[in-house]
């Protein structure tokens, strides 16, 4: 059966993830030992045994999460895992760029240092408390982005921000359109409205100083080819070289991830059976199986489970 690799995005993080993993195994500790070089900063210490509040914030989540995604994968592959045998790759905003570092586009150093750069731009893009971000539950994006266009909020303001999976959609934006919204959601009989303890309204028209001062960054990096397919957020296209690279990560962070299409695209067009979801939580499990019910799905963040992914990828 043909098999993906998913790694999760921001809100994943949490005190002690990772830690495990580097007293076990010294190839995850070279992979905090390094990010944490890059970075100048012992962002381990806070992963391990820091303060939640603090690895929220948008600068240290991002790298943090990659650094765990990545060190999974290197014990994965120190105990006999061929990444070439993994059909697709696809991460969920900040999971794209493990997405690329696992695939061997960017370097572990600079997907560290470009995603510490990327949380700083997005968090400084707009105001404290100038914009937001709810989850919707019990509506599909079809019938949010109808809503959108059809009632009086603003709509250069506000938009579907995260399309999960069929029953969840997030929605980011200036937080009184985002307000406005929601009310107006209610009377639709939305299931659930949920507000998300965000700094910034992320993937919103909000986000475009972030976007340009991205763009200067990107390009200065050295991007290889991907040793396995990459699929993009953005638009769906597969990425198999790294031309138009830059350009599609500019636009994911005003973009909608298109989540739920992409796992239907991997399932549908490319016959994806077994998903592997590589780093901690298991957010990512959660929207396959209510997006594709028949998949198999493993969360893969500790030593048995990565024991587990390697029998069902051998086998």
């Amino acid at each position: 059966m043909k098999k993906a690799f998913l790694f999760p995005g921001q809100g994943s993080q949490f005190i002690g993830m990772g830690e495990e993993l580097a007293s076990q195994f010294e190839v995850a500790k070279d992979v905090f030992s390094e990010v944490d070089e890059a970075l100048g900063e012992k962002l381990s210490a806070l992963m391990f045994r820091g303060d939640i509040d603090e690895l929220t914030l948008t600068k240290n989540a991002q790298p943090a999460i990659m650094a765990v995604s990545i060190a999974i994968l290197r014990v994965m592959s120190s105990n006999g895992l061929d990444l070439k045998t993994i059909d697709l790759l696809a991460g969920h905003s900040l999971g794209e760029y493990s997405a690329l570092c696992a695939s061997g586009v960017v370097s572990l150093k600079d997907t560290a240092i470009v995603l510490r750069k990327r949380g700083i731009a997005m968090q400084k893009a707009v105001a404290e408390g100038k914009g937001s971000m709810v989850a919707v539950l019990g509506l599909t994006s079809e019938i949010v982005n109808k809503f959108i266009a059809t009632s009086k909020c603003d709509n250069h303001l506000i938009q579907v921000a995260n399309d999960n999976d069929p029953s969840q959609v997030v929605i980011s934006g200036e937080k009184k359109e985002v307000e406005k919204f929601s009310d107006f959601l209610k009377e639709k009989n939305a299931k659930r409205i949920i507000n998300l303890p965000v700094s910034a309204p992320f993937h919103s028209p909000l986000m475009k100083p972030a976007a340009l001062k991205m763009e200067s960054e990107l390009r200065k990096i050295n991007f290889s080819n991907p040793i396995v397919p990459i699929i993009h957020n953005v638009d769906l296209s597969i990425l198999a070289s790294t031309e138009g690279l830059v350009d599609r990560l500019v636009k994911q962070i005003c973009g909608t991830v298109r989540w739920r299409e992409s796992l239907i695209k991997m399932a549908d067009e490319h016959g994806i059976k077994n998903f592997f979801e590589i780093g901690p939580g298991r957010v990512l499990a959660s929207t396959v199986k209510r997006t594709i019910p028949d998949a198999n799905v493993l969360s893969v963040a500790l030593s048995p489970q990565i024991d587990q992914a390697l029998e069902m990828i051998s086998g």
